[in-house]
């Protein structure tokens, strides 16, 4: 089977799609064939472009009816999260394809997820995966600065640490994605677990002070950069990665990046299985194949240009690694705590819509 996914995933790399719509993309609809049919429900944050074309392979290969539930960008996993907490008592979603991994560890302290060990949990670092076996980090995204080149010609003028978006120079020139949400949140999250309360609330209130445009999500930052409307702005690899690509005038860096300094946040992909699910055996299927080193590798290779956990990839890469820059040290767990105080005060500083 993994033969024949391999060479699947492979033609959705070149393609750059993932064929036609799934006959059910939504949990609860009727499926025809269900009699017939192996199912699972996953409920996925990862930009629907990626992960997608990755789970119909895996329909068409197995035969098994993924029925995916996808985020809106506007709600980042949150959205997601929220759901998966009201249908605690009885469960729709078998299998939780998060974005990020606070919300992730959220779960998992609320005793919705199920423990659970994929055949090779040991080629995955144990700083990305719990030691109960509840959560799994694989393809991470690393927070980025992407700036345009044609509004910042001079490289010397670029900014190089996360605080140059609270420079008055560059007030009401930067942007990011609302940090209430996604990747943004966890990054937030992060700040105050590394920085402190007062550090990190100085900086929020620097982003403020200077006018910093809060966009609806990460690819929206990256798109508006690229087109001129800011000089540059806090996004995700994944995001900034397309506009380079396509040849805008766009540069990535890696913010705080020295040995002295804070350090570039990496953030993986994380997978958590639903405790009381209904298809339990189906989930555990799709999880061992989402972690195999053929699925980093397309992520890896794909538009999204992920960061291969799993010690086993060796594929060469289009972006930097906690191997080749300076990465960020957080504890996760210690960052999971700090969540509701965290929003509770991005709340209060830029609102909740």
């Amino acid at each position: 089977m993994r033969t024949k996914l391999a060479i699947v995933l492979a033609l959705v790399i070149i393609s750059g799609c993932g064929g036609d719509e799934p006959a059910a993309t939504k949990p609860g609809q009727p499926s025809a064939a269900a009699s017939e049919k192996r199912e699972v429900v996953v409920y996925t944050a990862l930009d629907r472009e990626f992960s997608e074309p990755i789970l119909q392979a895996y329909e068409a290969d197995t035969k098994t009816q993924v029925l995916a539930k996808y985020d809106v960008e506007s709600t980042k996993t949150v959205g997601l999260t929220t759901t998966i907490v009201a249908e605690r008592t009885a469960p729709r979603c078998d299998l939780f394809w998060n974005n990020e991994i606070l919300n992730t560890i959220r779960l998992k302290k609320q005793g919705i997820l199920r423990s659970w060990t994929p055949p090779n949990a040991a080629d995955f670092p144990e700083t990305f995966r719990a030691k109960d076996g509840t959560w799994y980090g694989f393809a991470a995204r690393a927070r980025i600065i992407i700036v345009n080149t044609k509004l910042i010609p001079d490289s010397k003028d670029r900014p190089t640490s996360i605080y140059d978006l609270t420079n008055p120079k560059w007030k009401g020139k930067v942007g990011l994605a609302k940090p209430l949400f996604g990747t943004t949140a966890t990054h937030a999250t992060c700040l105050f677990t590394v920085l402190g309360d007062e550090k990190a609330k100085a900086f929020f209130s620097g982003l403020k002070a200077n006018n910093a445009q809060i966009l609806s999500g990460n690819k929206q930052v990256a798109v508006d950069v690229a087109a001129g409307r800011l000089a540059f702005g806090m996004t995700d690899t994944d995001d900034a990665i397309g506009e380079l690509e396509s040849s805008q005038p766009v540069e990535i860096i890696y913010p705080d990046s020295k040995p002295d300094q804070l350090g570039t946040l990496f953030i993986p992909n994380t997978l958590a299985l639903i405790k009381g699910s209904p298809h339990a055996k189906e989930a555990d299927d799709l999880a061992a194949m989402l972690l195999s080193p053929e699925i980093e590798e397309t992520l890896a290779k794909g538009p999204s240009a992920q960061i291969p956990i799993n010690r086993k990839v060796t594929t060469k890469l289009r972006v930097e690694t906690p191997a080749t820059v300076h990465a960020m040290k957080v504890d996760f767990e210690a960052a999971a705590e700090l969540w509701d105080k965290v929003a509770a005060y991005i709340v209060q500083e830029f609102g909740s819509e």
